[in-house]
């Protein structure tokens, strides 16, 4: 019988000839080669012999390939983060890229892929079971055929590492290439145990109590694969139905779930009990998801605080916001879309466009402005179906202004929301399934279903989404443990202090774990998430946040963009394309002022604290001072009236806004008296920039 589980443990033998694996616990199982350079994958029964070089390692990764090599990406080191019906979680700690030729290559471009990758892949954070499907939820995992192999039960949306894994499902269906030649042959499921699903996000598992009560408490962000990237580069909606920044969040309780056999799986077969006194094993879930608004949407940044927005036509994104809340009601049930975003100032034109959306999908729409005070003239918004005709009337939107109703510390009026929802959120339910010890296979008895879900977004899908969601799941987590009468009716889980302050700390740092992988900080207003309350600390953090967040998103992003397209295959890159695709062509006169600005603050600096002799003359140093400053005031004034040229934009698909935006100001430099006439005449010896751009322009188009 095939093997339905990744391996636990695998032996990779580096030889001149190949890279084979095998799995030391399992003698009889084939081996999978893969041969260098060709990168061709083979199944082989033969012992393996004249490896130079024998590592255990975790599992593999996948198999990546730049523009002048492949590599086959393995995990070296993981840590195990708890266990969840007796299967171990493990975080990847570290990887390693090992190229299929022998002698390294020395290619700017091709170091720059490799270096881009193991930012990614060292970023993470990652994580995967050799048991347990990490990329579905509980009710979803209840649903699937336990006798199919673990990586094909996966959710693509969160099968972190799918497009790396792409040669091995490839050879593993028949499908492939050998020796340049393509093939199609039947399915190998001897490759099945070598494919390990990992899930990107956030994940913490703790043993805890409530009143008395033990369970373990578990809360999982799964990020997805499809449009990911970072805060001003990824926003809003692509022809697929794909958002930015889409997470789902998963939190659930689990009783009784002591270990369960030695071998990281369940099998009842395997498992005493004695400890748990054959009582049953219950699993209680709740799911929420975030993501941008579906609409056609970017921010453009100019080294402005505030970027520049940009929307489309809302008709344009109809279509496409159509296939995603498809999927949606299709895989959750009703939507219930919470927007945060501010009523007011620039924001206002993304709720407009939002709720534009929404009426064209829905069939009747019934609107209904509810104004609690003076306070702000739209508390609530909804937009409802007045009947459910057809598959988009499930949609139910839901606006509230949260930022004009919480400002001067009022957290507390963020209850106004959960007022708002509470019978929705009494409708949706959550899952409870309970493990059946008598079903050999260790199959799910359901015995309630979540029927709905909440999706929540602002702008950026992080910090006002972060407060929002920890309060659905707090209102979750008391109506789970009521139902189970672990606590009474009129009581709730925060009267437990310790489990309290574990709750808080735990949100919170979901919410840094997700703001990390987008806009590069940690999220602002933890603060309130991990004590229920404002702080300066708080505060000061947030502005320090903003400040870094301000200095990535300008200067650093760009790479981190290009990583995510690189890993996740939304850029190719070819052997055939010219090289030089990172260098910088910018007119050199527009490079250089960057470094004329920093020179003069330094020769202002030195000069104004160097000490003089009485008798030296003051005048002449003092002009000197004069004109240098005025030579940094025109050069910051330069840079910020042009911003968009020191923007580090990603290079490999680079956004059709960029580009123009691009192109447009470097027209308008020309027009500069100072640095105009360098720049017209070096323009058409540095256009390779515009050109690189032009081409990423046209692939993300």
């Amino acid at each position: 019988m095939a093997a339905l589980f990744p391996y636990m443990d695998i032996n990779l033998h580096a030889s001149d000839a190949h890279y084979a694996f095998t799995s030391p616990s399992n003698p009889t199982a084939p081996t999978l080669l893969l041969e260098r350079p060709s990168g061709d994958l083979r199944i082989s029964d033969a012992k393996v012999t004249g490896a130079r070089r024998v590592m255990s390692i975790a599992g593999i990764l996948g198999i990546i390939k730049l523009r002048l090599d492949k590599y086959v990406v393995v995990i070296t080191k993981s840590k195990p983060m708890g266990k969840v019906k007796g299967a171990m979680i493990h975080k990847v700690v570290s990887t390693e890229m090992l190229p299929l030729r022998e002698r390294p290559l020395h290619d700017k471009d091709e170091e720059t892929y490799v270096e881009l990758i193991k930012n990614i892949l060292k970023a993470g954070p990652m994580y995967f079971s050799y048991n347990l499907d990490l990329t579905n939820s509980f009710q979803r995992q209840a649903k699937s055929d336990p006798n199919t192999p673990l990586w094909m039960r996966s959710d693509d949306r969160f099968f972190w590492n799918k497009f790396l894994q792409s040669d091995l499902i490839d050879f593993r269906s028949g499908s492939g290439a050998l020796s340049g030649m393509r093939m199609t042959v039947g399915p190998r499921t001897a490759v099945d145990p070598f494919i390990l699903p990992v899930v990107c996000g956030m994940l913490n598992i703790t043993k805890t109590s409530i009143k008395g009560n033990q369970l373990t408490f578990m809360l999982i962000t799964r990020r997805s694969r499809h449009r990911t990237g970072t805060r001003y580069f990824s926003r809003g909606i692509d022809e697929n139905g794909n958002v930015s920044n889409y997470n789902e969040t998963e939190q659930s309780i689990i009783l009784n779930d002591n270990d369960m056999g030695n071998n990281g799986s369940f099998s009842p077969m395997d498992s005493k009990f004695g400890s748990s006194g054959g009582r049953e094993v219950q699993i209680l879930a709740y799911i929420q998801t975030r993501g941008s608004v579906p609409v056609y949407w970017a921010e453009i940044n100019k080294l402005k605080y505030t970027p520049e927005l940009q929307i489309r036509s809302v008709d344009s994104a109809v279509e496409a916001a159509s296939k995603h809340f498809a999927e949606q009601i299709n895989l959750y049930g009703d939507n219930y879309l919470v927007n945060l975003v501010n009523q007011k100032g620039r924001e206002a034109r993304v709720k407009e466009a939002y709720e534009q959306v929404v009426k064209k999908l829905q069939s009747n729409t019934k609107e209904e402005v509810n104004k609690v005070d003076q306070r702000s003239p739209e508390t609530i918004h909804n937009l409802e179906s007045k009947s459910v005709k057809q598959q988009f009337d499930r949609l139910h939107y839901v606006y509230f202004d949260f930022h004009n109703e919480t400002k001067g510390l009022k957290w507390h009026r963020a209850q106004l929301l959960l007022d708002e929802l509470h019978q929705p959120l009494l409708d949706q339910q959550y899952f409870h399934g309970v493990y059946n010890l008598s079903d050999r296979l260790g199959r799910v008895e359901v015995r309630n279903t979540q029927r709905s879900v909440v999706r929540t977004n602002c702008m950026d899908c992080l910090d006002r989404t972060n407060v929002v969601q920890s309060m659905l799941g707090r209102f979750a987590i008391n109506r789970m443990l009521q139902d189970l009468q672990l606590i009474g009716r009129n009581e709730t889980a925060q009267q437990d202090e310790a489990f309290e302050f574990l709750f808080r700390n735990i949100w919170a740092d979901n919410a840094d774990v997700v703001s990390n992988m987008y806009s590069g900080t940690g999220a602002l207003k933890t603060d309130f998430t991990r004590t229920g309350k404002r702080t300066r600390a708080g505060a000061a953090q947030d502005l320090r946040n903003s400040i870094t967040r301000y200095v990535r998103n300008n200067f650093t992003d760009g790479p981190r963009q290009d990583a995510y397209d690189l890993f996740s295959g939304r850029y190719l890159p070819s052997s055939s394309s010219l090289s030089g695709a990172f260098l910088d062509r910018r007119p050199v006169a527009v490079q250089a002022v960057p470094y004329v600005f920093a020179a003069s603050l330094f020769f202002i600096t030195v000069a104004s604290m160097t000490p003089r002799l009485p008798t030296a003359a003051i005048w002449p140093l003092r002009f000197m001072i004069i004109a240098t400053m005025g030579i940094a005031a025109y050069s910051a004034n330069f840079m910020m009236k042009h911003g968009p040229l020191y923007v580090n934009w990603p290079k490999l698909n680079t956004p059709p806004w960029a580009a123009d935006r691009y192109q447009e100001t470097l027209s308008n430099v020309s027009k500069d008296p100072v640095i105009g006439p360098f720049v017209a005449g070096s323009r058409k010896r540095n256009d390779g920039r515009v050109a690189y751009m032009e081409e990423g322009k046209k692939r993300q188009e």
